[in-house]
């Protein structure tokens, strides 16, 4: 900055305005590439095990989950960049992660691309419309795009309730535009970690249901639709009320980011990859490490 404060003759306090307004704006990007040598293979190992793309983010032992999660949303940030293009929907989850992510998204001018939220956000205790607006509201705006929220429950108390809605116009029509996804962003649910996932401490779950869940084996949710240590969403009831994609839908999407962030979430991620749910993945290194040795021990 005293560089170019000097050749330009402005103040530094004016280059870092201009700095912060040019990254805002997407006109710089500022990446810190770690000298680990690890890193590298790392992506490799994990590449070749499991047939995705992957990125690892740097971190030590010293950060907190929050600040790791912070860390890694930025990094997903910087990956959807590349992913997003014009002519593309897109579908978004809503939780922790996609929350974090949504704050981390720096602008990238495309046009007649569509954002449409992947599954709905309302519970007995709140519609969830606010949340997960900002959510969507934030991927438009970065990316000069139309939104389509999905104004429906997480879960209907009944499956006879889904079917019936989604007979209904107004949702059939969303659910027609989810149909032809190219993108799909989500980070995983899960019981376990630091910084706990929307849907086990928002009010989503009951008692009952919480117990069931645990009882079928199932490690984590994409979009609200569960599955077990094998990724199967097959045999677990909730699923028949639940609001996001089928497992099976999912899988049609050609493109599908999932962003992980703390080893509470490893259960989960291992089910995914087992079900074949992930083409791209963001993940902290210490996780990384982690997935990689169980494999190594699971063979």
């Amino acid at each position: 900055m005293a560089s170019i404060s000097r050749e330009l003759g402005i103040s530094r306090s004016t280059v870092s305005r201009l700095l912060a307004h040019a990254r805002r704006t997407g006109l710089v990007n500022i990446e810190i590439n770690a000298s680990a040598d690890r890193t590298p293979m790392l992506v490799r190992e994990l590449e070749q095990a499991h047939g995705i793309n992957v990125f690892i983010v740097p971190t030590d032992g010293s950060l907190s989950e929050t600040a790791i999660l912070e860390r890694v949303a930025s990094h997903a940030a910087h990956v959807l960049n590349t992913l997003v293009s014009s002519d593309m929907t897109v579908g978004v989850a809503w939780g922790s992660t996609m929350q974090a992510i949504s704050l981390a998204l720096t602008r990238k001018p495309t046009h007649d691309t569509v954002i449409v939220q992947l599954n709905g956000a309302a519970n007995p205790q709140t519609t969830g419309l606010t949340y997960a607006s900002e959510i969507l509201e934030s991927f438009g705006a970065a990316f000069t795009a139309r939104i389509e929220q999905f104004p429906v429950p997480a879960f209907f108390d009944r499956a006879s309730t889904r079917d019936a809605m989604w007979r209904e116009g107004s949702v059939n029509r969303v659910l027609r535009i989810q149909e032809g996804m190219g993108l799909a962003v989500f980070g995983l649910g899960a019981t376990q970690g630091t910084v706990p996932s929307q849907v086990y401490r928002g009010g989503y779950l009951n008692a009952e249901e919480s117990a069931a869940l645990h009882a079928q084996g199932v490690v984590g949710d994409v979009a609200t639709v569960f599955f077990d240590g094998t990724g199967s969403d097959e045999g677990i009831e909730i699923n028949s009320r639940a609001t996001g994609p089928t497992l099976a839908a999912l899988r049609k999407v050609p493109r599908r980011l999932c962003v992980v962030s703390g080893s509470g979430k490893l259960p989960a991620l291992r089910g995914a990859l087992e079900g074949g749910l992930v083409t791209d993945l963001v993940l902290d290194e210490g996780s990384a490490l982690q997935l990689l040795n169980s494999a190594l021990k699971n063979h």
